[in-house]
């Protein structure tokens, strides 16, 4: 028996995981700009109350955590495409995102798509192994699928983005790595251009921004964006940890940092597949005019 109300013949119900998440919200404006009615959006949030905004607006709030499967199967009941956002939360994504598959299988979604990492099945990315057994599973599953691998999020300077100007400074040990660097906004664009397209089942796209660019770009890029001067200082990577943790940042949080500038020397974080370009319909944001969002926010 559905445990909600079947929605009305000719529209495409959409639902997403994560829904209340800085992606997620982005997603949900996006199906909305697009002309998709709210009532046909499903946002799938762990506390109602963060979603209160979403509800005034007509989006369709249900309740589920990652670690329910009963939640989540009442979550999805009813639901044509699924977004899952991948979990938060590395060590356990695994077993809560085989959680939202087995929803997803008990509704017969006809798409179900994933926030994955770049280039899941062949990077060493400390991150990747969960992605990658996530995206086995579903491409065992037998649902239609869809594999957004989103590469290097611009936003992960904006936590010290105030340090970084006045210091002047980014310290890392990238060497001259190439990295694909995107915005959330443009990852965001994709994954609802492919719930509201066609052609997308069984694809799997490499998502990062045009052109790829070096950390000294990189530099060069917030410099412009941000009107004071920026470079970039390359270290050893015992170095780069030793700075790291000489500014407080825990073990395991060094290690990670340290580890993806292992990856961009080694172009693990660099891809020039267009696909992200092509989904959006139009050139990807550019590090200027993402830092200056960043910087206006």
């Amino acid at each position: 028996m559905n445990s909600h109300p079947p929605h009305q013949k000719g529209l495409l119900m959409i639902a997403l995981t994560g829904a209340t998440g800085h992606l997620g919200r982005i997603v949900i404006d996006d199906l909305l700009a697009a002309g998709n009615p709210a009532a046909e959006i499903v946002a799938i949030v762990r506390d109602a109350d963060k979603a209160a905004d979403l509800t005034s607006a007509g989006v369709t709030v249900r309740v589920a955590d990652y670690t329910d499967r009963d939640a989540l199967v009442a979550a999805v009941d009813g639901v044509d495409r699924l977004l899952l956002i991948s979990g938060s939360e590395p060590g356990i994504r695994i077993p809560q995102h085989l959680n939202v598959l087995h929803a997803a299988q008990q509704a017969g979604v006809s798409l179900l798509a994933y926030t994955s990492i770049l280039k899941a099945d062949t990077t060493k990315v400390v991150l990747a192994p969960e992605h990658e057994a996530t995206e086995a599973a579903i491409r065992a599953s037998g649902v239609p699928f869809t594999m957004l691998r989103n590469g290097w999020y611009l936003e992960n300077f904006a936590a010290d983005l105030p340090g970084t100007l006045d210091r002047g400074t980014i310290v890392g040990s990238s060497g001259d790595g190439r990295i694909s660097y995107a915005t959330r906004a443009d990852y965001a664009g994709a994954a609802a251009a492919v719930l509201t397209g066609s052609g997308h089942e069984y694809q799997t796209y490499e998502l990062g921004g045009d052109p790829a660019l070096t950390m000294d770009e990189v530099a060069q890029a917030l410099t412009e964006a941000a009107g004071r001067p920026v470079v970039y200082q390359d270290l050893a990577p015992a170095a780069h940890s030793a700075a790291l943790t000489a500014a407080g940042l825990p073990a395991p949080v060094v290690d990670l940092l340290v580890d993806i500038d292992r990856a961009n020397r080694t172009g693990e974080l660099l891809t020039e597949s267009g696909d992200l370009a092509r989904l959006l319909g139009r050139p990807t944001t550019s590090a200027v005019e993402g830092f200056r969002a960043l910087l206006a926010s």
